[in-house]
């Protein structure tokens, strides 16, 4: 039994703790396409980024949420630590995030013959690996 899925990408959701750089992070630094802005039921706003067919909800709840996850990437908790882009040019792209002001917490690395990587970290402290397959 395989899953019947509807769409052949995934959206993520993230509750964030500072909205504001959150916002700047997604838009002005990775230069996500902003979807849409929504109001969330029960309280909050849900801000949609386009990343290729995938969706990256960054979302601001009112009231905000009690405890925090634990930043710092793959080492530092169990649960869900990082997700990936995939990008043509990884040199070009963690160039254009650095000169941007963005945190590249693990530097471009060939991890495999063919495969690089490089880890972003956004300013609530949750990782994103670029990854170029050439």
């Amino acid at each position: 039994m395989g899953l019947d899925v509807q769409k052949t990408s995934i959206d993520i959701g993230i509750i964030a703790k500072d909205i504001d750089a959150m916002m700047k992070f997604y838009d002005e630094i990775l230069g996500l396409d902003l979807e849409a802005t929504i109001p969330m039921p029960g309280g909050g706003t849900m801000n949609r980024f386009k990343v290729g067919d995938s969706i990256i909800k960054v979302i601001a709840l009112e009231p905000a949420p009690s405890a925090e996850a634990e930043p710092g990437g793959i080492r530092a908790a169990s649960g869900y630590r990082y997700w990936t882009i995939h990008v043509p040019s990884l040199e070009d792209t963690v160039g254009k995030v650095e000169a941007a002001g963005g945190k590249v917490v693990v530097p471009i690395r060939e991890i495999r013959e063919g495969i690089s990587i490089a880890f972003l970290e956004d300013p609530d402290g949750n990782w994103i690996e670029l990854l170029q397959n050439s």
